[in-house]
């Protein structure tokens, strides 16, 4: 089960018109990472627990029954995928209640979360489940910034003793943060209609896991950690989602899990594509690289069917599918979707342009985007334009030589 909920207010504009979920990464759909690594460790029937239109159509014009992902991801038996109906939740653990009674579930289930890159051995949270019997078993992460998480204290056995929303770093319990991936008896069902859990839900219109539902269990034993051995990363944010590409491309563990193997004449690089002219592309970018017209330096990821002109640098940077980047373009550290078109000169640093972007730019004239800017889908930036720190909203214009700091475009 994968609650996907809210409006993502702090991904916006990424998030104006689309699902965190579906919020695309490495040039795939942020959600489907976490489908791949289920899938390939056996799960076969996923369940969205889509809140509100923008989250449930998002998600099930893309993936609709799961055929489609099963077919490109070459999985066999195919998964089925299934959506939690428009029926009102008021929280993650409500939306699992709602699923439970709808689809009827009687067996032990997993609930992990839209919103973040993980590697689950699941085999060994599962034979951790068995060896302490645990009611509920949460996955549990290191993290730096426990203000931003909930924190847990676990005894020697790993039962928790402590679990603290969004502590205050001289308040917390641990460094080991939830991961929001949760092992769960079907028995829970019976959890849902106590009366303090409906009390819970009348009094606050909320049954959320870290708020309400594992300080509640944790308080009767019924709760493990389970110390997650993979890797784990947020993407709640922008500066979030930037951290998460650099640190993939950079982690030879990591980006041979979500990425494969880099192209061996150009090092740290990934071209993507297969079919006949994808691949006809990606040898022109490589033999531009390899005669230095253009330059691809630290970790870069280049989705299919794209164009790069000459004089251009990418450096520890995603491009995806079907962008055509000018002449003396330079992107580093940032990530560019798909079907974005940079005009020449253009200079991008540290910053994220949405789908289908046109940045107008010239030799004469460049445009920046600079500073954790965040640029949604459908936007047309003039030429010489600069934006630092700047966010705008999905199809809005930026005037040529517009200068935009710090402020949001709605």
């Amino acid at each position: 089960m994968i609650p996907v909920g809210g409006e993502a207010k702090r991904l916006r504009p990424l998030t104006a018109e689309s699902s965190k979920a579906v919020i695309r990464i490495f040039n795939r759909p942020l959600v489907e990472f976490a489908l791949i690594e289920l899938a390939r460790q056996g799960i076969r029937n996923f369940v969205f627990g889509a809140k509100g239109y923008v989250n449930y159509r998002s998600l099930f014009d893309y993936f609709r029954e799961g055929e489609g992902f099963s077919a490109q991801n070459k999985i066999w038996p195919r998964v089925h995928i299934k959506y939690q109906p428009r029926i009102e939740d008021v929280g993650s653990a409500d939306s699992v209640r709602i699923l439970m009674d709808y689809y009827n579930v009687r067996d032990q289930f997993l609930v992990v979360q839209g919103d973040n890159l993980f590697e689950l051995d699941l085999r060994d949270m599962l034979a951790f489940q068995e060896r302490t019997k645990a009611f509920m078993v949460v996955g549990l992460t290191p993290v730096e910034d426990v203000e931003s998480y909930g924190v847990a204290e676990t005894d020697e056995s790993g039962r928790l003793r402590r679990f603290v929303e969004k502590p205050s770093r001289e308040t917390a319990p641990s460094r080991m943060a939830n991961s929001g991936i949760y092992l769960i008896s079907p028995e829970i069902k019976n959890v849902f209609e106590e009366p303090e859990v409906r009390a819970m839900i009348a009094q606050n219109r909320r049954l959320d896991f870290g708020l309400d539902l594992i300080p509640y269990l944790a308080e009767r034993g019924m709760v493990y950690g389970y110390y997650m051995k993979g890797s784990w990363l947020d993407v709640g944010t922008p500066r979030a989602y930037l951290s998460a590409v650099t640190r993939v491309l950079g982690d030879p563990s990591r980006r041979a899990a979500y990425l494969g193997e880099p192209l061996p004449q150009l090092g740290n690089v990934w071209i993507q594509g297969g079919s006949a002219d994808s691949v006809r592309r990606k040898e022109v970018l490589v033999q531009k690289a390899l005669a230095r017209r253009i330059r691809l330096d630290g970790h870069v990821l280049i989705g299919r069917h794209c164009q790069i002109e000459d004089g251009t640098i990418i450096r520890d940077s995603c491009v995806d599918n079907f962008c055509i980047l000018g002449r003396e373009v330079t992107i580093e550290r940032s990530a560019i979707m798909d079907r974005v078109v940079i005009g020449d000169g253009a200079i991008i640093q540290d910053s994220i342009v949405g789908r289908h972007v046109r940045v107008g730019s010239s030799l004469e004239r460049p445009t920046w985007v600079t500073g954790l800017s965040v640029v949604g889908d459908d936007v047309d930036i003039g030429n010489g334009a600069t934006l630092a720190a700047a966010k705008v909203n999905p199809h809005r214009a930026v005037v040529e030589g517009a200068d935009v700091q710090g402020q949001f475009i709605e």
